[in-house]
């Protein structure tokens, strides 16, 4: 609750901001099929490890991506 007693609604997060925070689930989760090989190397690691520690970085950047869009979306409901 807050100081004026009052429950803070939440908001439901935009379409686009749901599918950044999809992009590194499901790079990461349901790709391994694809990736799951120890000869070709990249960066001198082996592809599954590369991949992966490619899609860490990603990640970070999918989110932060997102967390702009919902701050616009919230800078943009406010009154001016």
């Amino acid at each position: 609750m807050s100081a004026t007693g009052k429950i803070p609604s939440v908001r439901k997060p935009a379409g686009v901001t749901l599918l950044l925070a999809a992009i590194p689930f499901l790079a990461l989760c349901f790709s391994v099929p694809l990736w799951d090989r120890l000869h070709p190397m990249l960066f001198g690691l082996p592809f599954n490890l590369a991949w992966l520690s490619i899609w860490i970085v990603l990640s970070s950047l999918c989110m932060w991506f997102a967390q702009r869009v919902e701050a616009a979306r919230e800078q943009g409901d406010k009154p001016p």
